[in-house]
C-alpha cells in the first residue's frame, strides 16, 4: 500500500449558469427546498406527500438547479472523468446521468440497488463499489458508487458528489437499515487525509460559467482566507439538524428582521433565504419592489447607495453581508431575465411554509463572501472573512 501525506487535499470546481428556458432562479431554488425541508434526499424519512408537491412545483425538468457548481473526479483503474454537482445537501455519490459509467478492474457491483429523490430530480440503479481519485495521486479505494439506470432532471452534469452528513445516505440502498460512508469518511479511514473535515472556497464572479472555486478535503487552505476560522457546533434542531444546519439570527442595520432560528449551509441553493415574516422587514427596509421577470426583489441604484448591510449572528460571531454581497452581479442580469435598469436582490423568501427547525438557507451566494468549513468528525461548521467579505465585484 502506497502511504500518502495526508495533507489537506484541494481540487477546483466551477459555477455554471444554468436556466432552462422560462425558468425563475427562486423558483429552482424552492424545488429543492421543499425536498430538503421533507426530508429528501435521505431515505426512509422522506415524506413522500411533500416530495410529491416538490417535483409539481416547477415543470422544468432539464436542470438540478439554477446554478450548479461542479468538481471533475475520476472513477476506475483507468479512470474515467466525471462531472458531479458538489452537495453539503446529500451525501450519495453517484453517476450516469449524462455520461454512463465505465465498468473497470476496480468496480463491484454490491448486488444492492439505490435510488435517491432530490424533489427537483432523482436516480435509481445499482449500487457499485470503486476507485474514486478525488486529485491526481489521491485514489479512495472501494468507494459506494450508485451507478443510475434511470436519472431525471440533470442535465450537463453525470452525478452528484454528496459531502453532507451520512446519515442523509440511510435508507437509500435496498437494505433499508444501511448506510452509506461518504467520500470524506473513506479519504479519512483510509489515511488520505488526517481530518474528516472539508473546506470550500468561492469567489464571486461576473461570468455564467467560471472555474474559480475550490473544494478542501482534510483540512482547510489559509490562502483562501483571513484571519481564524470560528467554528460552532451544527444544530440539534430538527430538521435542519440532519443537514449542516446552524442556529442564527439576522438584522438589517440595526433592526432585527429574524431571532434565532435553525436553518441550513447549503451548496446546492444559489441563494439567501429566510422565513416569510423577516423577507417582509426585510423588503420593506429596503424599498424593494418584487419583480415578476425573474422572481427577485429589485431597487433602484439610488436605493442601492443606501443600503444598509445585512447582520448574521452564527454561534455568537457576526458575519456582515454587506451591500454589495446582497446583489445578484449586475452583468448578469440578462442571463436570469432581468433589465440592466435594476439592481436584484439575493436575499429571497423560504415562504410561510417555513417550520420550527428548517427556516432558513444560507445558500451559495453567501459562501461567496465567507470561507466555510464542514468537519463531519467533530459535526461542526466554520466560517471565516476573506478577500471578497468586503469586495465590490457586483
Amino acid at each position: 500500500m502506497l502511504v500518502r501525506d495526508s495533507a489537506p487535499i484541494s481540487v477546483p470546481f466551477t459555477r455554471r449558469l444554468n436556466l432552462a428556458s422560462g425558468a425563475k432562479l427562486p423558483e429552482l431554488d424552492r424545488v429543492r427546498i421543499k425536498s430538503l425541508a421533507a426530508g429528501c434526499p435521505g431515505g426512509a424519512s422522506c415524506d413522500s406527500s411533500i416530495r410529491s408537491a416538490a417535483a409539481t412545483l416547477f415543470s422544468v425538468g432539464a436542470t438540478n438547479g439554477a446554478v450548479e457548481y461542479t468538481v471533475e473526479v475520476g472513477i476506475g483503474n483507468p479512470a474515467t472523468t466525471y462531472t458531479l454537482i458538489v452537495d453539503t445537501g446529500s451525501s450519495n455519490t453517484w453517476v450516469g446521468a449524462d455520461q454512463a459509467y465505465v465498468v473497470t478492474s476496480t468496480s463491484e457491483d454490491t448486488g444492492e440497488s439505490v435510488s435517491v429523490d432530490y424533489g427537483s430530480g432523482s436516480f435509481s440503479g445499482e449500487e457499485y463499489t470503486d476507485t474514486v481519485t478525488i486529485a491526481s495521486g489521491y485514489s479512495i479505494t472501494g468507494q459506494s458508487i450508485g451507478v443510475a439506470s434511470t436519472s431525471e432532471g440533470f442535465s450537463g452534469v453525470d452525478g452528484i458528489l454528496g459531502i453532507g452528513p451520512e446519515d442523509l445516505t440511510c435508507g437509500t440502498l435496498s437494505d433499508e437499515d444501511a448506510c452509506i460512508p461518504t467520500v470524506t469518511q473513506n479519504a479519512y479511514s483510509q489515511g488520505l487525509i488526517s481530518v474528516e473535515e472539508v473546506g470550500i472556497s468561492f469567489e464571486p464572479t461576473t461570468s455564467a460559467s467560471d472555474t474559480n472555486g475550490e473544494l478542501t478535503f482534510g483540512g482547510t487552505d489559509s490562502s483562501k482566507y483571513n484571519g481564524t476560522i470560528t467554528y460552532t457546533a451544527i444544530t440539534s434542531t430538527t430538521p435542519a439538524g440532519d443537514y449542516v444546519g446552524v442556529t442564527q439570527t439576522i438584522a438589517y442595520g440595526s433592526e432585527s428582521i429574524m431571532s434565532s432560528a435553525a436553518g441550513i449551509v447549503d451548496t446546492g441553493t444559489t441563494l439567501v433565504y429566510i422565513p416569510s415574516s423577516a423577507y417582509d422587514k426585510y423588503q420593506k427596509a429596503t424599498g424593494a419592489t418584487y419583480d415578476d421577470d425573474t422572481g427577485l426583489l429589485r431597487i433602484t441604484t439610488a436605493q442601492y447607495d443606501k443600503l444598509d448591510s445585512v447582520y448574521f449572528d452564527i454561534g455568537g460571531t457576526s458575519y456582515e453581508f454587506t451591500a454589495n454581497a446582497q446583489i445578484w452581479p449586475r452583468s448578469l442580469n440578462e442571463d436570469i431575465g432581468g433589465s440592466s435598469d435594476y439592481v436584484y436582490l439575493v436575499i429571497n423568501d423560504l415562504g410561510d411554509d417555513a417550520e420550527t427547525g428548517f427556516d432558513f438557507i444560507n445558500g451559495m451566494t453567501f459562501l461567496e463572501r465567507y470561507y466555510f468549513v464542514y468537519n463531519s468528525g467533530s459535526n461542526e461548521v466554520g466560517f471565516a472573512p476573506t478577500s471578497y467579505t468586503y469586495a465590490t465585484t457586483n
